[in-house]
């Protein structure tokens, strides 16, 4: 009972209002957002999706809803966005792991590469890396839009964009969202509808505390763990590669026989013997490189952390992602590309 009345007493900052803490947390994925456009190919999404939507009106078609409202980038809840570069309507949104699994869709089986982007990114900055990978392989791509909630709000405040290797091994986001759901449910489940909405997951007092210690994490595993037909890739930039390491850690090996995990600009442990790992980190990626945490890459492209070409010379997502597919690339020492 005391330690219960000790989190009372110093997360008593968070017992307001459910409707002042949202705007709060919603302003703060809008500073993510922003920071999208650094970290991922934004122009080229926005300017694929205006093409492919005159193509549209010009048959008279009627226009699909888009997620790069502004709803949608403040938008602290995560949505699964499925991305087709070669089909109309080119963006499916799912807010629900149940809805996905049980689609009577055939897209929803027929994807079988997910992606996921860094700390805090929007449904702008997600769709920007798998629109990014689906061109590239011309296939459809399964977006994790990372649910955003207060727990990430004070990991970042604490230097999570910075040192999320660190805060990764240490549990950082699951010790704070446990804290928060045994004192404040209603504030913990702020960002986390889509993680709640997975199967089996853990709640406490009703806001989920995640089972592999982030939201994206669980619903990746959740989908590995339940879904009929087995993903092929998993594509993983910045902290999104430790959420891919963290989900399939618990999968029974045969769920992940033969599939690719390929990371971008943070290198995970290649802990499981029946996973194919593509990693890739740039020579001049500071950021990675401090996160790295003692992981090592068999690629070491030119780089920085962006994957925005925009902004060079920036990590190509999806020729990275063909190559992994291909063959093509070759693992380069270290020390013949830094005297090249």
């Amino acid at each position: 009972m005391a330690t219960h009345d000790h989190f009372s007493t110093g997360l008593s900052l968070f017992e307001i209002p459910q409707w002042l803490v949202e705007p709060a947390v919603r302003s703060c994925r809008l500073f993510n957002t922003a920071l999208d456009f650094i970290f991922y190919d934004v122009l080229t999404l926005r300017a694929g999706l205006a093409g492919k939507d005159a193509q549209m009106a010009a048959r008279d078609e009627k226009l699909p809803s888009r997620i790069v409202d502004f709803d949608a980038l403040s938008n602290p809840e995560g949505s699964m966005l499925l991305i087709d570069a070669a089909t109309p309507p080119y963006v499916h949104e799912y807010k629900s792991v149940e809805a996905f699994l049980n689609s009577p869709y055939q897209e929803t089986r027929d994807v079988d590469i997910v992606t996921i982007t860094g700390v805090g990114s929007s449904a702008l900055g997600s769709a920007a890396l798998a629109w990014d990978v689906s061109v590239a392989l011309r296939k459809p791509v399964l977006a994790l839009v990372p649910g955003y909630g207060v727990a990430d709000v004070l990991l970042q405040s604490l230097g999570g964009w910075f040192a999320f290797g660190l805060h990764d091994y240490l549990g950082s986001k699951s010790m704070i969202q446990k804290s928060l759901a045994a004192t404040v449910p209603e504030v913990a489940s702020i960002g986390r509808k889509l993680a709640a909405s997975a199967p089996s997951e853990p709640t406490l007092r009703g806001a989920p505390v995640f089972r592999t210690g982030s939201g994206s994490s669980d619903v990746l595993h959740a989908l590995l763990m339940n879904r009929k037909q087995p993903f092929r890739m998993l594509v993983g930039h910045s902290k999104g590669a430790l959420q891919i390491s963290n989900a399939i850690r618990s999968v029974p090996a045969e769920r992940l026989d033969g599939i690719r995990v390929v990371t971008l600009g943070c290198p995970i442990g290649e802990d499981l013997p029946n996973v194919a790992y593509h990693q890739y980190l740039g020579l001049f990626d500071a950021l990675g490189q401090l996160n790295a945490w003692g992981h090592k890459a068999e690629h070491w492209p030119p780089t920085w952390h962006s994957t925005n070409p925009v902004l060079p010379p920036a990590m190509a997502a999806g020729k990275f992602a063909s190559e992994s597919v291909t063959g093509c690339a070759r693992p380069a020492p270290l020390m013949s590309l830094m005297s090249s």
